[in-house]
């Protein structure tokens, strides 16, 4: 990655914005749909800045001030000055899909967001808020926060009882509490995989990457496939241990070129 992926609060908070025009105006409607209040450059206490100015010259000039107060500013139109970029955004409050390409094309990244629009039901939300209401009802059913992740993970999994690509009633947290399945116990999943190229990975490998509590692993393994994993797993290059670690336990195997 080279950017950090994070979403920033700015309901209540002043956000600078330097610049008239369309793509001024743009970045106005993007900040006051967050909750953000647009401020001029002379505001002291702001969060963020924004310069939306054509003029080359002007722009950079403007840009260096704010930085030079400390500042994260986006420069619109010319990725190379900016500290952050602004996403195409999937709003399914309170889920948000960001798509970002690092200011590379902001066209590519409408179109996937305009790809992922059509797959994602829009009471997304919904279901998210009632799973957020339930969360005293999570905790007391499954006490351990490994057996409470690997619950929701069965859960939202493909086909499963909260699957966030399929439509829900009100009354679906109710029902998969009610649920007498156990979450998926503690286990070591030995996978052999087809090639060093993470395109390859076959659907169970990425979702048991995306599951894993510990990642084992061959020497020889690339990174892009090990950064497939859940970022908070514990990854280790060699064999598990005897015996595994308690939690879902991946032993990724490569064979090597000549063997």
């Amino acid at each position: 990655m080279d950017q950090l992926p994070i979403f920033v609060n700015v309901r209540g908070r002043k956000v600078i914005l330097v610049g008239e025009g369309d793509a001024a105006d743009a970045k106005r409607r993007l900040i006051e749909r967050a909750g953000g209040h647009c401020v001029d450059a002379g505001n002291a206490d702001a969060l963020l800045a924004f310069v939306a100015i054509e003029d080359e010259d002007e722009a950079l000039a403007s840009a260096a001030d704010l930085k030079a107060r400390g500042l994260l500013v986006n420069v619109v139109d010319r990725p190379d000055q900016c500290d952050f970029t602004t996403p195409a955004v999937v709003d399914r409050q309170p889920v948000l899909v960001a798509v970002g390409t690092g200011g590379a094309s902001a066209g590519m990244a409408k179109a996937i967001r305009q790809r992922i629009e059509t797959i994602l039901p829009q009471n997304l939300g919904a279901l998210a808020n009632a799973v957020a209401h339930a969360r005293d009802a999570i905790r007391s059913k499954w006490p351990l926060a490994a057996d409470r992740r690997r619950a929701l993970d069965q859960a939202f999994a493909a086909g499963g009882s909260l699957d966030p690509f399929q439509s829900h009633g009100p009354a679906a947290i109710e029902t998969w509490l009610d649920q007498d399945d156990a979450a998926q116990p503690s286990r070591l999943v030995e996978i052999p995989l087809l090639s060093g190229n993470a395109d390859d990975l076959t659907l169970l490998t990425a979702r048991l990457l995306g599951e894993a509590d510990y990642v084992f692993h061959d020497s020889n393994i690339p990174g892009a496939i090990l950064n497939r994993a859940r970022a908070d797993a514990v990854r280790h290059e060699g064999a598990p241990p005897t015996p595994a670690p308690e939690g879902l336990v991946l032993y990724l195997r490569l064979p090597s070129a000549s063997g």
